[in-house]
């Protein structure tokens, strides 16, 4: 990483907090925090969410500081992983101890470092990002398994590093195509990101869904956000029927796809950096399908 990166450290920790606080406003979102309350939570809301997302500017910006310049190597991803640490325990004071963001952290923390070191596109940070996922992280504690640990462990997922070490395909295959597909076809912002945030639900193995709701909680989730899709997306009026009932039967069972909030966060991060020469040509849109098992990347439950 040595190119001269599109912005500041300042300005690249504001478009983090940005994309997270516009991916918690961003309504109505099946089953998730948003601007009506705490979708299928009854230990978050909304203000919480805009409290987090604010703790974690500085470490954005320590994040971007001493990714300027740097070359990717173990020491450079063992100084992100420190400062990834105190942004965590920063969060967590926010939100008396509530884990609101920390897969959001761990991929837009990767893509800030990636776009600071000189990441000229979206592509490029993504690959940038890849690289520095891959790396290990000698000074890293040991820790308490988490929801989504103990999820991949059982369907034997890669999990969130291996969303970040494949370069993040959900994130540019996915939601930054679908986004930009329904802005083209005429959709009103809010409309594109819901569609964006549904095509990732419809594809991704979600930890968040699976520690809830198991393979027929997953496949309930997958098959409900392609069928919002296939209705003509959330700007249509029979695609926000089907929205409105996707979102009641996952506030019934409990379902959170905090996962594809967090890729969605990612998407709208790398969708607002002033990039160079304007964002990368977005790859052809990736079509929504019923996965036989859920082994393919998948996020840590965050919400």
């Amino acid at each position: 990483m040595t190119a001269t990166p599109p912005t500041t450290p300042a300005v690249l920790a504001g478009t983090a907090v940005g994309a997270l606080v516009e991916e918690a406003l961003l309504s109505p979102k099946p089953g998730l925090v948003d601007r009506r309350g705490g979708g299928a939570h009854d230990d978050m809301d909304l203000p919480l969410l805009l409290a987090s997302a604010e703790a974690l500017r500085p470490a954005f910006a320590r994040i971007a500081y001493v990714s300027a310049g740097a070359t990717t190597d173990v020491g450079l991803r063992e100084e992100l992983g420190r400062v990834g640490r105190e942004g965590e325990r920063a969060m967590t004071r926010a939100t008396g101890g509530v884990n609101t963001h920390r897969g959001a952290l761990w991929a837009l923390g990767l893509l800030v470092a990636a776009v600071a070191g000189g990441a000229g596109d979206e592509r490029a940070a993504a690959r940038g990002a890849a690289g520095l996922a891959a790396l290990p992280d000698r000074r890293a504690p040991e820790e308490t398994r988490s929801h989504g640990e103990r999820a991949r462990s059982r369907y034997g997922s890669p999990g969130a590093r291996g969303e970040a070490t494949a370069a993040f395909p959900h994130v540019i295959e996915v939601a930054l195509p679908r986004l930009r597909h329904s802005r083209a076809a005429g959709f009103a912002e809010e409309a594109a990101r819901l569609d964006a945030l549904l095509a990732v639900m419809s594809l991704l193995d979600d930890t968040c869904v699976l520690h809830r709701g198991g393979l027929d909680g997953l496949l309930a989730v997958q098959a409900g956000a392609a069928r919002v899709l296939a209705e003509g997306g959330a700007g249509s009026a029979r695609g926000r029927e089907a929205l409105m009932v996707l979102d009641g039967l996952l506030r019934e069972r409990r379902l959170s796809p905090g996962g594809s909030g967090d890729l969605l966060a990612a998407a709208l991060f790398l969708d607002m950096v002033p990039w160079p020469g304007g964002p990368a040509q977005a790859g052809q849109e990736v079509r929504p399908r019923r996965s036989a098992r859920p082994a393919q990347e998948v996020l840590s439950c965050r919400r």
